[in-house]
Formats: C-alpha cells, sequence, structure tokens
C-alpha cells in the first residue's frame, strides 16, 4: 500500500491545525484550500495579498499551483477545482480573474470540472481555492 505524503511548500507556514496543505498518495494529489497569503516569511504572521478580490484570487491560485508543485503535479493533472467565494457579487470578475489565469497557463488538457460555493472565511479573506489532481 502507498503512503499518505503530507505536502508544505517553502512558500507556506506550517498549517495552524493538524492538517497538510497537500497530501499525496500514489497518484493522487488533494490539494487543501488554500487562501490569498503572501508566501511566508519566518517569523511573520500570514499577511492577506491585499484587500482586493484581484489580490486575493491570483494569489490563491498560485499558492495551489505552488501545493501542486511541490506534490509534482501541474495544472494539466488537476481533475476538479473548488471555489469558495464569501460574497456572490463577487462570482463575475471572480469568473473572469480565473479564466484569465487560467489562459495564461498554456494547459495542454481539457481544464478541469469546477464548483463554487459561497461560504464564510476568516474576517479579510474573500476567496479559498482546493484542487484534486491525478498523477501519470
Amino acid at each position: 500500500m502507498t503512503d499518505k505524503i503530507a505536502i508544505t511548500p517553502d512558500t507556506h507556514t506550517t498549517p495552524p491545525a493538524r492538517f497538510s496543505h497537500g497530501v499525496r498518495k500514489g497518484n493522487l494529489l488533494q490539494v487543501a484550500g488554500q487562501v490569498g497569503f503572501l508566501p511566508h516569511v519566518e517569523g511573520q504572521p500570514p499577511t492577506p495579498a491585499g484587500p482586493t478580490l484581484r489580490a486575493q484570487t491570483l494569489r490563491t491560485l498560485e499558492n495551489v499551483r505552488s501545493v501542486l508543485e511541490a506534490g509534482g503535479a501541474t495544472w494539466d493533472d488537476v481533475m476538479m477545482i473548488r471555489v469558495y467565494l464569501t460574497d456572490t457579487d463577487h462570482f463575475g470578475e471572480m469568473n473572469a480573474l480565473y479564466n484569465a489565469y487560467f489562459d495564461e497557463q498554456g494547459l495542454k488538457q481539457a481544464p478541469a470540472a469546477r464548483t463554487t460555493v459561497y461560504v464564510g472565511l476568516p474576517a479579510g479573506l474573500l476567496i479559498e481555492i482546493d484542487a484534486l489532481a491525478v498523477l501519470g
């Protein structure tokens, strides 16, 4: 049986609770919900990329990508993406940012399936994204 391997990129802090930023088992990689925190600086608390949906969305996508890469995956390996928004009015802007981001990624495979839901997040955070990748 294949072991589960915790994935934490150098850009991320240790999670605040008992979970991993990503877990790989065999050819599956689950990326935990990522938010728009800037890359970790030793001795500094996590800092949001900014107050805007744009800044947080783009940083969140990059944080998901960091976990994917640390686990040996790329966006082309992603089968499912879940987006969690705090405000239904943000859907159109998020969708435009999401589409532009993936247009720039030069994907060679079909886009991942996606679900978007509306949730409560800690104060100041507007978006969270998780992903499931299948490698090889």
